[in-house]
């Protein structure tokens, strides 16, 4: 991580992939701003490379990948933000192969995460996959995308204090496993957002840097935890239930902090601080900025708990109608 690292990343295949076949996952965005320059790099050092430009994380485009890969890819490498590295990171694991990944843009912590957020899947919330087997985080590189994007990691990141609270709650209440390593971890990555949020807002490299390696630590946080616990809870739900409902839903990480600052409210926390270093950085923190309607944001709240029922949360059984609106209302979502 850090800037101009994006020249070493031929060196990084060298070392760590025991294959010379590449196959670069991107979009006609992302292809632009990396994969081309990586695409060379690799070419130069006597790789072998192929590209596949994506548009959606489906099911449909994980099977497209999977077929250019039995053709003879030896490994992938996710160059983008969310879906090009989802897509890299579950075709590759569904097909037994080691990925890299190269972020374009610091949205979610999946850039450094097993986990994958694929459509048309059974699941509603993420897949459990593989975690890459290297980061490549060029900071110059990141720093070009729109700083609405960081901020969403930033809210995505922030989520790890409500996320954490439920974990705790699961493990004293249902004697769900617990790891406190983990949870460490994952708290010490929203508390770099937190207590950064200054630093962050003015979108320099510096702030790229804290961001990202609060989005790797909150990734690895998640494989020592062998679950996305520490890192997803009932904030998440109401992002999945969201994504269900609303028309035209918002970033997940913008969801997730909005999310965040109602479920710390019923955690009894300090969530106006939440909203405060939200409101810092530049991420949404009601109704109005995520440019979904009160209605939808009062529907996720009542059926948010039904996403997962497996994973326990402080929504428990659900949230009446009455005091999903109280909640968001009180909290100044709606």
């Amino acid at each position: 991580m850090g800037p101009r690292v994006l020249g070493q990343v031929d060196d990084v295949c060298s070392r760590l992939c025991p294959s010379k076949s590449a196959l670069i996952v991107a979009d006609s965005m992302t292809f632009k701003l990396a994969g081309n320059r990586v695409r060379h790099l690799l070419v130069k050092s006597h790789f072998d490379v192929k590209h596949v430009l994506i548009g959606q994380a489906d099911m449909a485009t994980v099977e497209r990948v999977r077929k250019i890969i039995r053709r003879g890819a030896g490994f992938l490498i996710g160059v983008g933000g969310g879906k090009c590295i989802d897509v890299a990171k579950f075709s590759s694991f569904q097909e037994g192969k080691p990925f890299i990944s190269v972020p374009t843009a610091a949205s979610h912590d999946g850039i450094a995460s097993a986990r994958a957020s694929i459509k048309g899947g059974r699941q509603l919330t993420s897949i459990q996959t593989h975690a890459p087997l290297a980061i490549v985080a060029d900071t110059l590189v990141i720093k070009r995308a729109p700083h609405r994007l960081l901020a969403a990691g930033c809210g995505d990141l922030i989520a790890n204090f409500t996320a954490v609270r439920d974990w705790e709650l699961a493990h004293r209440l249902r004697g769900e496993p617990y790891s406190e390593y983990a949870a460490a971890l994952s708290l010490m990555s929203a508390k770099i957002v937190a207590e950064d949020a200054d630093v962050i807002r003015r979108h320099t490299e510096e702030s790229v840097r804290k961001v990202v390696k609060a989005l790797i630590s909150s990734g690895v946080a998640m494989g020592i935890a062998g679950s996305s616990r520490p890192a997803s809870g009932s904030e998440h739900l109401f992002s999945h239930a969201l994504d269900l409902i609303a028309p035209k839903p918002a970033l997940h990480g913008e969801q997730c902090g909005v999310g965040t600052i109602m479920m710390m409210y019923i955690h009894g926390e300090d969530w106006q601080a939440i909203r405060e270093a939200l409101q810092t950085i530049g991420c949404p923190i009601n109704a109005k900025e995520l440019g979904i309607s009160p209605k939808y944001i009062i529907k996720a709240l009542t059926i948010a708990h039904r996403i997962n029922r497996e994973r326990y949360t402080i929504l428990k059984d659900g949230l009446s109608k009455g005091a999903a609106e109280r909640l968001a209302k009180r909290t100044g979502v709606i």
